[in-house]
């Protein structure tokens, strides 16, 4: 059960991060994390793990994590904010690729001993990158665009804005998460693990992704009620 305990751990330690940033620093905190988030990810998704009876890739709940903020921001700062965390998530995985790739041009000293690890774990990371920038602005910019489809249905329905967050928070999550899942795997790992594992690692990131979308909806509420009651710093702050 370590595995299991670790991953229920960091899923509290990320998003309460995640709202911490956003009570502390506004809609910068949660620029931050999400810029974190996009590039962690991307290291953390070469490990491989079995926990909850399944094979998975860490790194699901970072990027897990990207769609709370997006759905946050939607919530709270408007579609163009959301927006923007997206971009701010694409610049941090280009300039991270650029300065990751550049460190193994570098002729070490004879002393070094850290050059063989890095060329090992970042041989691998322009695809994970390509992989992660691609299916991460396709996924969340689709994700920030139902969001506001949802809402718009939903207060025509209802003559409500503020009724059913958990509906636009989840019906535009859980469907985006399926794209991201789906396609990530498929350009990041395809000919890398057999079909087997492949599908393995799809079926266990997408259980993850339903466990961490019906999650982080009480953190979106605790989002809007620190915005309503002017607990969040403006943006000029």
């Amino acid at each position: 059960m370590e595995n299991e305990l670790l991953l229920l751990l960091s899923f509290v330690v990320i998003y309460g991060g995640a709202l911490l940033a956003y009570r502390l620093f506004g809609t910068h905190g949660l620029y931050a994390v999400n810029a974190l988030a996009t590039v962690v990810a991307n290291i953390e998704v070469l490990i491989v793990i079995n926990a909850f009876g399944m094979e998975q890739t860490l790194g699901n709940v970072l990027f897990a994590v990207t769609f709370l903020i997006t759905d946050i921001l939607s919530e709270n700062e408007g579609k163009k904010a959301a927006r923007n965390a997206v971009f701010v998530g694409i610049l941090a995985s280009v300039l991270f690729l650029l300065i990751s790739q550049s460190w193994l041009l570098y002729h070490v000293a004879d002393s070094d001993w850290a050059m063989p690890a890095f060329q090992t774990l970042f041989s691998n990371t322009p695809r994970m990158l390509f992989a992660s920038l691609s299916v991460y602005a396709v996924s969340q910019i689709f994700d920030v665009w139902l969001y506001h489809a949802w809402w718009k249905l939903t207060e025509q329905k209802s003559g409500d804005s503020r009724r059913f967050l958990w509906l636009r928070n989840n019906g535009s999550t859980l469907v985006s998460q399926l794209v991201n899942t789906i396609l990530f795997n498929l350009i990041a790992f395809w000919g890398t693990y057999d079909t087997a594992t492949l599908v393995s690692i799809i079926a266990a990131g997408y259980v993850v992704y339903i466990f961490t979308s019906l999650l982080d909806t009480p953190a979106v509420y605790i989002a809007r009620k620190m915005k309503e009651r002017g607990k969040i710093p403006s943006a000029v702050e």
